[in-house]
């Protein structure tokens, strides 16, 4: 759930890339950090343990549809891409808000898609979080190259709820930026009715699952954009990077980041 301080009026909404090894991640993170304002950008925060990292950044967008008078910040951030690092991949996930799954398209990869969505769904349940009912959007990354999954079989095997999706070349740029407005998109009115709206603990799971179709179905209505500052020109990325022992010092960090950015006006 949103990191909120009532003192400084801000929330930090977490947003996981998640997906296979190699699927484009860490690409997405870096290409966008790398096209954002600074002013707008906290510091790229490499956390590492011996086997494993995450990266981490804050990003302030210039609208974003003040959730009851709250600055919106988003806290991007990847999990390691293999199935194996599994305390770290089920670490990331705890309180997170909104998810991309980034899907990688060679058809060699598919069972590897296939076993990293399962692998979500499995670790979010043990956060008591409903992959049905939490924002999430598919990157079918890599559209690039050659020998690819269809994206209708992609939609049948991965996205049968027909869930928004983006076609993407995050090596080149193309789609990251759409996907990332996509999840701000719909996890922005997601996190003020679970903050500020009324309770649904009495619906059953199938009405709180029509009316989170109905509201991402009304995303293309919405006139307000959520819009990020971007730079005239892409910036060298510098990243800092934390090592740690264990994986929960890298949870108790990004916990304390999380509040380090809602404590700043």
């Amino acid at each position: 759930m949103a990191f909120i301080n009532y003192a400084t009026k801000s929330l930090a909404i977490k947003i996981v890339y998640y997906g296979p090894g190699l699927s484009g991640k860490t690409t997405n993170i870096r290409y966008i950090y790398s096209k954002m304002d600074p002013d707008s950008r906290g510091e790229l925060i490499c956390l590492e343990t011996p086997i494993e990292r995450t990266l981490f950044f804050d990003l302030l967008p210039i609208r974003a549809g003040l959730i009851n008078e709250f600055n919106t910040h988003f806290q991007l951030m990847t999990v390691p891409g293999q199935v194996f690092y599994e305390a770290s991949r089920k670490s990331v996930v705890k309180g997170v808000d909104g998810i991309v799954f980034v899907a990688d398209s060679q058809v060699p990869l598919i069972d590897a898609n296939l076993e990293n969505f399962d692998n979500l769904r499995r670790n979010l349940l043990d956060h008591d979080i409903d992959l049905n009912l939490i924002p999430l959007v598919f990157q079918y990354n890599k559209r690039d190259l050659e020998n690819l999954i269809p994206v209708e079989t992609f939609n049948s095997l991965l996205n049968p709820q027909g869930r928004p999706y983006v076609e993407s070349s995050a090596i080149n740029g193309d789609g990251v930026l759409e996907t990332l407005k996509e999840i701000a998109k719909i996890t922005v009115p997601w996190v003020r009715e679970k903050l500020f709206g009324e309770k649904r603990d009495s619906e059953d799971k199938e009405e709180q699952l029509r009316r989170i179709r109905e509201a991402e179905a009304k995303r293309a209505e919405v006139k307000t954009e959520i819009e990020f500052v971007p730079e005239k020109e892409a910036a060298p990325i510098r990243m800092t990077k934390i090592k740690f022992k264990t994986q929960v010092d890298v949870e108790d960090q990004l916990e304390s980041l999380a509040k380090e950015f809602t404590s700043k006006k």
